[in-house]
């Protein structure tokens, strides 16, 4: 999760208030903590919590051929979106490999907003515009534009004291904007932790005046600031991949079981021979989770996966989950190990233990 880092936040002087402590993450110094990364972990499940996601991407296009180029350069169907709603979908290269996933959001009948990961934003943006044509107008609005993740059960309950009146959120995958405190918010029904939740964008200067609002409001609900710790941990638990460890340039989203967002129904778009041909032919390998079957270290990433005697994979990503007290992880293998109910073995500092495939998601509300 650690790398070199020099980019900050516009709440990176908030997170030191809050005692965050401070990791190098995607090129950014980011929260991983304040708390615990259980107790973080557990208030998202149970009550309310907000993550800083100001690191990620924000990229704008509009114009009248806009929705065209986008199709052809993303997987899912840009012509499904109605003004308001947004979709997941990948950026491939031409090997079909994926550069990015990402939401993309129809903000206008011929504008769009397009929220992408923090280490791929510049990629990203290279990538799109070299294949940009006349009349669409691309812009990278990330150094501008700040965001939060307020994800849990008590969500709206959060907004309804934040606004001191009824408000109705956006529904799922839909995105709207609102005025707060005199600000101007386009809050989407979206997040990656499982619960009910918004991502909320707004101009980078007033970060710090709805970050403390947010927080302030929150504690009657149990709110708290979260980090990249729990953020990681929600996420694993449903089996959502994490770009740059599920996702990366040597994998499709047909292996990763990740097909639906891919609309081959579309006649062109870059990747997509290849995975057609991967559709007919099946993939050789694919993502699955696993659950360790016994108490012991937590599986992480780049773990060796074993099956009969050889190692046939390395784990992608790994956790000890706090919602199961259990060691889960996810990893690319031989289809034909794939199937639930397979028996692995995961490598750890020179032991192996035993593991079993699972039935996405790995945790499920009672």
């Amino acid at each position: 999760m650690s790398d070199a880092a020099s980019k900050t936040t516009p709440l990176y002087e908030e997170h030191q208030r809050a005692g965050g402590k401070i990791i190098p993450f995607g090129g950014w110094l980011m929260p991983v903590q304040y708390t615990s990364i259980t107790d973080e972990h557990q208030a998202v499940r149970n009550n309310v919590g907000v993550f800083d996601i100001s690191h990620m991407g924000q990229l704008t296009a509009s114009g009248a051929p806009t929705a065209g180029w986008l199709n052809q350069m993303l997987t899912n169907n840009i012509d499904k979106l109605a003004v308001g709603t947004g979709q997941y979908t990948f950026l491939l290269n031409e090997e079909g490999g994926i550069i990015d996933d990402l939401i993309v959001y129809r903000t206008g009948l011929e504008e769009f907003l397009l929220v992408v990961n923090a280490s791929r934003t510049e990629e990203d943006f290279a990538w799109l515009q070299k294949s940009i044509g006349g009349g669409i107008r691309f812009a990278n609005r990330s150094a501008d534009f700040a965001g939060l993740a307020i994800q849990g059960p008590k969500v709206v309950e959060l907004f309804q004291l934040l606004f001191r009146r009824q408000i109705e959120l956006p529904a799922r995958n839909e995105i709207k904007d609102f005025e707060f405190l005199g600000l101007n918010l386009s809050i989407a029904r979206t997040g990656y932790t499982g619960e009910d939740g918004v991502e909320v964008f707004f101009p980078a200067a007033d970060a710090p005046t709805i970050w403390n609002e947010i927080l302030a409001k929150g504690q009657a609900l149990g709110l708290r600031p979260c980090g990249l710790g729990a953020r990681d941990t929600l996420r694993l638990e449903m089996c959502y991949p994490l770009n740059g460890n599920d996702l990366t340039p040597e994998h499709n989203p047909i292996e990763a079981g990740l097909g639906f967002f891919v609309d081959l129904s579309k006649p062109e778009f870059i990747g997509r021979s290849v995975l057609a041909r991967i559709k007919e032919s099946g993939a050789p390998r694919k993502l699955v989770p696993f659950k360790m079957k016994a108490k012991g270290p937590p599986p992480r990433p780049h773990y060796g996966v074993w099956r009969d005697g050889e190692q046939i994979s390395e784990v992608t990503s790994g956790t000890l989950s706090p919602s199961l007290n259990q060691g889960i992880g996810m990893a690319y293998v031989p289809s034909e190990h794939a199937r639930i109910g397979s028996e692995l073995e995961i490598e750890i500092r020179g032991q192996k233990f035993p593991a079993v495939v699972e039935k996405k998601p790995l945790y499920k509300k009672a």
